[in-house]
């Protein structure tokens, strides 16, 4: 076992040294983590770098910059940058309907991300299964 000093301590429920925002339970870190992951694969991919997303996500946490995001009215200036690219695949949205990520969103969420992606012509229920 690893004394105390040399343990390794999950970021659940605590602050972390590195900056990063509070995130309560595994399944928000892991979407966090993906959020992050997912922009720096956007910047290799389609040379879109989404720094104002990266900002809402070093601040809010990966989660909450969802919910921040589906409050607009109007989708994201990034989210019509993934549309006009056919990247709605990589979208805050469309990952946290994934099967695997849903629980930390609410119904009203969800059906919220499912609204917009529908809206433009993406097949949400088809795109996990790829």
């Amino acid at each position: 076992m690893l004394p105390a000093s040399r343990a390794v301590r999950p970021l659940v429920g605590s602050s972390s040294r590195f900056g990063l925002p509070e995130v309560p339970d595994r399944a928000e870190q892991a979407f966090h983590r993906d959020m992050l992951a997912g922009a720096e694969r956007l910047k290799r991919e389609i040379g879109y770098n989404p720094t104002r997303f990266n900002q809402i996500v070093a601040e809010h946490g990966g989660p909450e910059a969802v919910r921040l995001l589906l409050k607009g009215r109007d989708a994201s200036d990034g989210f019509t940058t993934l549309w006009e690219h056919g990247r709605l695949d990589m979208s805050c949205e469309a990952i946290a309907l994934l099967p695997w990520y849903e629980d930390p969103f609410s119904a009203n969420e969800l059906a919220l991300a499912r609204h917009r992606l529908v809206e433009h012509n993406f097949d949400v229920d088809g795109s996990w299964r790829r």
